[in-house]
């Protein structure tokens, strides 16, 4: 049974102030808890779950010597940021990421600059893992990685991309040789363009590419649209999604 203080703590942990002081945030949801749980990267705190959960994952709390409450589900729609909460929420550790340098020179890795939808951004996470892509780096300004909704959208893709926060006239130092990809509206046609492993950057939802970023890029690409569409832009997320799948098809086939 979950007590007063635990149900007040956990509903503490929705505030982004309060994730941040204790370096702690909240997954929800079968699938992202399981896999959370079954994996090395981060430490899962404690499990609060109904009976029918834990019937059918005790074997994998056990073996990872999860600490686990059982609770009714009037109990987990207190503590739960969902309308229709399922089964299991757990509290887990933040895990300090780190610039993989090897990854930024050898390969593609991504760099969101002032995406502020937790949505885009777990989605972005998603996709990057979709398309092999190991590492995201985002700016300080960027939604934060541990909102619900970021881990919601990710769908457990945060366990395997390595996901950093660096400004970019820091980064910049580390990109000798590296080409730098901006998604404009004015770049050369991504289709025509002869792609190689890269540092791609997604701009901020509404304002794109900020100055700053803009001057250190070498390769401007766009998404060609139809004629006369009548549409100004992609999401942010759409446009991430097509890019990557360009940089894949040239890259692997």
């Amino acid at each position: 049974m979950i007590s007063k203080n635990q149900i007040k703590h956990i509903q503490s942990l929705h505030s982004k102030k309060n994730r941040e002081e204790e370096a702690l945030f909240i997954i929800e949801g079968i699938k992202l808890v399981t896999e959370f749980i079954d994996q090395q990267k981060y430490a899962v705190k404690e499990v609060f779950a109904t009976a029918e959960y834990i019937s059918n994952h005790q074997s994998i709390l056990e073996k990872n010597q999860i600490n686990f409450c059982e609770i009714s589900l009037e109990e987990l729609k207190k503590i739960s940021l969902q309308t229709t909460p399922n089964q299991v929420l757990a509290i887990v550790k933040e895990c300090q990421q780190t610039i993989n340098t090897n990854t930024l020179i050898s390969s593609t890795t991504l760099y969101l600059d002032d995406i502020r939808d937790p949505g885009n951004l777990g989605t972005i996470i998603r996709i990057a893992d979709w398309f092999g892509i190991h590492q995201v780096i985002c700016s300080p300004n960027c939604t934060e990685l541990y909102n619900p909704k970021t881990l919601q959208a990710s769908m457990g893709a945060v366990l395997r991309v390595n996901v950093v926060t660096q400004n970019f006239e820091e980064l910049f130092p580390k990109l000798k040789n590296v080409p730098i990809y901006g998604a404009l509206l004015e770049g050369k046609n991504i289709y025509t363009s002869e792609l190689k492993d890269g540092l791609i950057i997604i701009g901020n939802e509404a304002n794109g590419i900020s100055n700053e970023v803009l001057k250190h890029i070498t390769h401007p690409i766009t998404i060609p649209a139809a004629n006369n569409n009548g549409s100004e832009s992609l999401n942010a997320a759409n446009a991430c999604a097509i890019i990557c799948s360009e940089f894949y098809r040239q890259l692997t086939f």
